[in-house]
């Protein structure tokens, strides 16, 4: 009797503990670690009477008023121009430099030496007026003059000197008459304009190309005090985008740094860099690796963006609070065709929120474990 009774004592102990035990993993669940947040933690301050951020669902109908709004971590496009034809020769620049060589046959000459049937002039540089200095004529105007319209004048000049004389010029380009490749190719250097239609990928193709270790390298060109930008990708696919460059056009390749965030229950988590000039919240999903099918909600597919207080306007025209999040939801149709057509802008973070029923499913699990332990307890 006395054996049985603390056998008994036992088994309530053992009970006793088990529920103890229940409790305090029921108390740890509510506290367990996770990958990422729930939505309703992050935009629990909506119900506020001041929130600090304003939440803007994305569908279907607010896309295109969304698309509205100011752009934000860039200037929201790249700029460029399409290609035009010039002058099949080249022109003459103030800093080329001329090389002249006067023919004459007459037997007395001002310029050629005794038994000498030619001159050589020494090179003589442009001048910033556009002209070069020839003896026994002057100041000629040579600049915006091709290489044969510049021989004729400077011959017709000579005529009144010597009548048969006959010139011959050759130029060599100078500063303005070249282009800069400054950097991102194998051969960065200054290279001459042979024509006036030197196109911008045949002067990459002489400096090397573009360095194969670049991310979505991006073409920089500027002329005349203005910048010009394209992704090389689509100076490739469009013809008419192989612009013809001038004299003095400096052309330098980077990356494309522009970049967004993602966070939370995705496949990768980590700064994702854009891959195309403009990338929708579908593409940044599909380069982050997508969902975490075990872990995210994908009711909760938040866009975290930064507004400068000059873009604010109040009325749906623009944003209302400098902190903006935008919500997707992809488990409809609207969600999906809404998420095709949203930008995702440089800067912003993308976070996949965590899904309730994996907290409820920890604690399921727990549960399970504590009745095992029970049931083990009661058979021995």
């Amino acid at each position: 009797m006395h054996v049985k009774s603390l056998g008994v004592m036992g088994m309530v102990r053992v009970r006793r503990f088990l529920v103890q035990g229940a409790c305090l993993l029921l108390l740890a669940a509510c506290s367990l670690p996770r990958g990422a947040a729930l939505q309703s933690e992050i935009l629990n301050e909506t119900g506020a009477r001041h929130p600090s951020f304003q939440v803007v669902k994305v569908t279907r109908e607010s896309a295109p008023r969304l698309a509205g709004w100011p752009v934000t971590g860039w200037s929201g496009g790249y700029r460029w121009f399409a290609a035009s034809r010039g002058p099949d020769a080249a022109l003459i620049q103030s800093g080329d430099r001329l090389e002249l060589a006067v023919w004459e046959s007459q037997e007395n000459s001002l310029l050629a030496g005794a038994g000498s049937k030619m001159t050589a002039l020494p090179a003589m540089m442009v001048s910033s007026g556009g002209t070069v200095f020839v003896p026994y004529v002057g100041e000629v105007a040579v600049r915006g003059l091709t290489e044969t319209e510049a021989r004729n004048r400077i011959q017709k000049e000579l005529e009144d000197i010597s009548v048969s004389s006959q010139v011959q010029i050759s130029v060599v380009a100078g500063r303005n008459n070249s282009v800069d490749l400054v950097g991102g190719v194998g051969a960065p250097g200054r290279y001459p304009l042979e024509g006036r239609n030197e196109s911008l990928l045949g002067v990459i193709a002489q400096g090397g190309g573009i360095l194969p270790g670049l991310r979505n390298p991006l073409v920089r060109l500027q002329r005349n005090g203005q910048g010009y930008e394209v992704l090389a990708r689509r100076l490739l696919e469009t013809p008419d985008y192989n612009v013809w460059l001038r004299g003095g056009d400096q052309i330098t390749v980077v990356e494309d740094t522009r970049s967004f965030n993602v966070l939370g229950a995705a496949g990768r988590q980590e700064r994702i860099y854009f891959e195309t000039e403009h990338m929708s919240a579908m593409d940044a999903l599909s380069a982050m690796g997508g969902l975490d099918a075990g872990r995210a909600n994908p009711r909760g597919i938040l866009i975290l963006r930064d507004y400068r207080a000059d873009d604010l306007n109040p009325g749906g025209a623009g944003p209302e609070m400098q902190q903006v999040v935008f919500t997707i939801d992809l488990t409809g149709a609207d969600g999906l065709f809404a998420a095709r057509s949203f930008r995702v802008n440089p800067g912003d973070t993308l976070l996949a929120t965590e899904s309730p029923v994996n907290g409820a499913r920890t604690i399921l699990g727990l549960l399970g474990t504590v009745i095992g332990l029970g049931n083990a307890a009661n058979d021995a």
